[in-house]
């Protein structure tokens, strides 16, 4: 075996089915010093599935402790300990904790090291027919509509693929802003529990599966969104709107002036010009 001494390891888990495990995963579990799990209700069961019995603790390691435990979890790895760091499924730090961990452990100078493995955001581009030669990964978007849509209007012009995990109960609502948003014919594919026994992955444009999500929807959901066409946006309005969007989450106005009109490859002063010119006409 291997020397896993004095290290901080992040683990990826079965995001479905869990023969998906590896065996350097099982054999990682069983000898590490702390697992530090995001649900240690969820590692006592992956465990019993997988045979393994622990040989170190496991401690409880979610969102809300992540930055309180981290120090003291990569001091225990500097003193010679095997930390092995899983979240509910997939890879941590990947939307669950596991950044903190890491961030502290270069600050302590403590090694990183991962055991790679299952991967809903790689698993739902595979799947998805889309373009995955360049994709972003943009999470969870906004919980409230009108957050929603100002994010949704500041990444319209993104060219790459677009990757999103949603919650199932607010997963037509998010279709509905999307397809508002960026219209109804750009291209999607819904992935819902992928790897388990009642995977399924629809795929159509933004209208169709609007209207598909009009039913009650279970299970984990991955949302692999088609990539804009920024030459479609030509419009003073459209560059008005897309400045506000991202006005709206933070960026300053110049900033925003700037990014549009980089992204539209059109001059900055014309898009400076279009914004003031809307703002004097508003007041």
């Amino acid at each position: 075996m291997e020397s896993v001494t004095g290290i901080v390891y992040l683990a990826a888990t079965p995001i479905g089915n869990v023969a998906d495990a590896s065996p350097r995963l099982v054999e990682i579990l069983q000898n590490a010093d702390v697992v530090a799990a995001e649900d240690s209700r969820r590692a006592v069961r992956l465990f019993r599935e997988l045979g393994i019995r622990a040989e170190g603790s496991l401690v409880s390691f979610y969102d809300a402790v992540e930055e309180a435990k981290s120090a003291e979890l990569v001091s225990r790895a500097a003193q010679g300990a095997t930390i092995v760091v899983i979240t509910d499924a997939g890879m941590p730090s990947v939307s669950d904790p596991g950044y903190r961990i890491v961030r502290e452990a270069i600050a302590q100078n403590v090694r990183v090291s991962v055991i790679p493995g299952p991967s809903a955001v790689l698993s739902a581009l595979a799947v998805s027919g889309l373009p995955v030669d360049r994709f972003t990964f943009e999470g969870f978007l906004p919980r409230k509509s009108g957050e929603r849509k100002a994010q949704l209007q500041a990444i319209a012009l993104e060219p790459r693929t677009m990757v999103f995990f949603e919650a199932p109960h607010r997963l037509a609502e998010t279709l509905v802003d999307m397809s508002e948003v960026l219209g109804g014919e750009r291209q999607v594919v819904v992935c819902r529990e992928l790897t388990k026994t009642y995977e399924e992955v629809v795929r159509g444009s933004l209208s169709e599966l609007v209207a598909w999500s009009d039913r009650e929807i279970l299970g984990e959901i991955t949302i692999v969104l088609h990539g804009s066409s920024a030459e479609n946006v030509t419009s003073q309005a459209d560059w008005i709107e897309l400045v506000a969007a991202r006005v709206d989450l933070g960026i300053s106005q110049r900033d925003a002036i700037a990014d549009v009109a980089h992204e539209l490859h059109v001059p900055k002063r014309e898009v400076y010009d279009a914004v003031i010119a809307h703002r004097n006409q508003s007041k």
